[in-house]
């Protein structure tokens, strides 16, 4: 093995190693925001037909079906165990800096290895390490990257077995996340930095990548514009100045970021844009000037380096600078995911500005640079190590966002979220409203106040925050159900059913809603309508215990026991400590004669629900037999 392999391993090995280490506490963080809609909660995931809704619709999370599938997978693999999918990150991410590795000394970037470890450790990649979502950015990453390389194999050696791995590669990246669709100004990039100009070659070599670019850019701009219809129009109306101001300064917002990585947070505070003002356009007017002025000073190796490190940083920008709508920009118009390919060149020039400076040194060189970066390296690496835990749990994230940005709606509601599923619903409520009080119309927050209420037994007024959630939002298919639950409470079951039939006119596949809808059904004494909608809940989400337990319910009444305990022996599979599934099956067993086996689930019941009124007067009856 020559040297330079040598070294090569073992720098690749250390990358590997450090880039693990400190991301060791996300191996302990759990599901958090949106991982619900890509994959707890994801129907896709569990139907039987799942790859099929995954590739063929935008029903089911958004388009991103080749990071879907990875989850897919996943998901069979390790079931909602979330350590792994954090591993897979990870060693996705750490797979992400060894390519940036060797791209960059392909690219005879100075202290190309330095560059690529800064990168790995750099504390703004968190949120796309750490956060299990993600996975479409450590992912694409991998595919971008990989793109590159072949491309730049290709042009070296002419072989179009690598030109058929870039576009293969570049697709896969398209697939698992739209933003790398800059990726054919990417390649042109490079050819301008290999030889200082572009060729008519170099324009048709592209032309592939282009189209398939432009594919996805069409369809994710349609289902940006599909869900951004559903949602409102009021935070994406903004003129064509206040975009160009959004876009310059968030440009430098995240070079800041990168040379000043504090006070990271995981929604930054919204801008208010007002672009009739002076002090607006300096941004932008800052970014043209420096532009300029390198392209000018272009033939100085100095401007060459950082026209095409900053060149890279807003390029890879592109698809997340308000020139076309996201729907995140709801919340706000920066967040560090959307930079993790585009750190690379910011990280790149400093990187070779150090080497720069370090050439003009008394000293040797070498020494200056390697102390430099590995200071640089530890400091890091330290922000990361402290960053990652606050992706621990939800109630970990936003009480950091909220602590950080506390005019943070979105923040707040998630905060009441986390807080009402471990029980504590008088804290949720008083987040809800301080959600309200920054964004009355904030329909989200009505639903989850009222279903706090609810849970409360303030019936009446979780009513009244229903429909409130309903005024704003007549197509909030969680309200509908929300509401129809609520007056299923106060006996209005025909106004119950109305609610569930519109929840499920425009979501077919809600699951929840449906169940609901078939309790709605049984309690007005109309079984086969209640079967057809648990038979149709189970072909949805196969694991849903409840919609076992209730099928098995209806089937009891029509006298088909057999049926209805292979039910409920199904829900308790799924759920071990369901104490209703417990209860029913104790009441099959009982009725055939099975005393031993109905007394134990009746046990059962009582140990998971010692409240259960039926099974204490269940296995009160059995002893009392005995």
């Amino acid at each position: 093995m020559t040297t330079r392999r040598k070294s090569s391993v073992w720098g690749v090995a250390l990358i590997v190693l450090l880039t693990v280490v400190v991301y060791l506490p996300a191996l302990r963080g759990g599901f958090i925001w949106d991982d619900d809609d890509h994959l707890t909660a994801n129907p896709a995931m569990t139907a039987p037909h799942g790859l099929r809704m995954i590739w063929s619709s935008l029903s089911v999370s958004r388009y991103y079906p080749l990071t879907l599938t990875n989850f897919w997978v996943q998901r069979r693999l390790w079931g909602l165990n979330s350590r792994p999918y954090h591993l897979v990150n990870i060693v996705l991410h750490a797979a992400n800096a060894v390519l940036v590795f060797f791209l960059l000394r392909r690219l005879r970037v100075p202290l190309a290895w330095w560059a690529a470890a800064l990168w790995a450790l750099h504390p703004v990649n968190v949120e796309s390490v750490a956060w299990i979502t993600e996975l479409k950015n450590t992912q694409s990453g991998v595919f971008f990257f990989c793109s590159l390389l072949c491309f730049l194999r290709f042009e070296a050696e002419e072989r179009r077995a690598w030109y058929a791995w870039a576009l293969v590669c570049g697709a896969c990246a398209f697939l698992s996340k739209p933003s790398t669709v800059v990726l054919p100004l990417v390649l042109l990039l490079c050819a301008w930095w290999q030889r200082g100009r572009w060729q008519r070659n170099d324009i048709v070599r592209t032309l592939s990548f282009f189209g398939m670019a432009l594919a996805m850019s069409i369809l994710t701009i349609a289902e940006q514009t599909g869900h951004i219809t559903r949602q409102g129009t009021g935070e994406w109306s903004l003129t064509l100045g206040q975009r160009l101001v959004i876009a310059s300064k968030a440009i430098w917002f995240y070079a800041g970021k990168v040379l000043w990585p504090l006070n990271l947070a995981f929604v930054y505070p919204r801008w208010e844009v007002k672009a009739n003002s002076v002090g607006s356009w300096l941004p932008l007017a800052g970014l043209v000037a420096s532009g300029v002025i390198l392209w000018l000073r272009r033939q100085q190796p100095w401007a060459r380096a950082c026209l095409f490190g900053f060149g890279y940083f807003v390029i890879a920008l592109l698809p997340v600078l308000g020139l076309v709508d996201i729907f995140y920009f709801r919340y706000s118009f920066v967040a560090d995911h959307f930079q993790y390919l585009a750190s690379v060149g910011v990280i790149a020039c400093a990187v070779s500005g150090i080497a720069g400076v370090s050439d003009r040194s008394s000293v040797r060189s070498i020494s200056v640079a390697n102390v430099v970066c590995a200071a640089l390296l530890a400091g890091l690496g330290a922000l990361t190590w402290k960053q990652a835990h606050a992706y621990h749990d939800s109630e970990t994230l936003w009480r950091n966002t909220v602590t950080k940005n506390p005019d943070a709606w979105i923040a707040h509601n998630n905060l009441g979220i986390a807080l009402g599923n471990h029980g504590r619903r008088s804290e949720a409520i008083e987040h809800y409203r301080e959600a309200l009080r920054l964004k009355p119309d904030y329909a989200e927050a009505h639903n989850n106040l009222g279903f706090a209420l609810s849970q409360m037994g303030k019936t009446d007024e979780a009513i009244r925050q229903f429909e409130e959630a309903l005024r704003i939002d007549p197509e909030d298919n969680e309200a509908h159900n929300n509401l129809g639950n609520a007056l299923l409470q106060t006996g209005n079951l025909a106004e119950a059913v109305k609610q569930y039939e519109e929840a499920l006119r425009t979501k077919p596949d809600y699951a929840d809603a449906r169940n609901n809808l078939g309790t709605a059904w049984l309690r007005l004494g109309r079984v086969p309508e209640a079967i057809e909608q648990w038979e149709q809940v189970l072909r949805i989400r196969p694991d849903y215990a409840e919609a076992h337990n209730n099928l098995g319910v209806a089937l009891a009444r029509l006298g088909k026991l057999p049926a209805a305990t292979m039910h409920w022996e199904q829900a308790l599979r799924i759920n071990p400590e369901y104490a209703d599934a417990h209860y029913n099956l104790g009441m099959a067993l009982e009725n055939t004669g099975n005393v031993r086996e109905a007394m134990i689930h009746y046990e059962q019941a009582l140990r998971i629900k010692p409240d259960h009124v039926d099974a204490q007067n269940g296995l009160a009856r059995l002893r009392a037999i005995q």
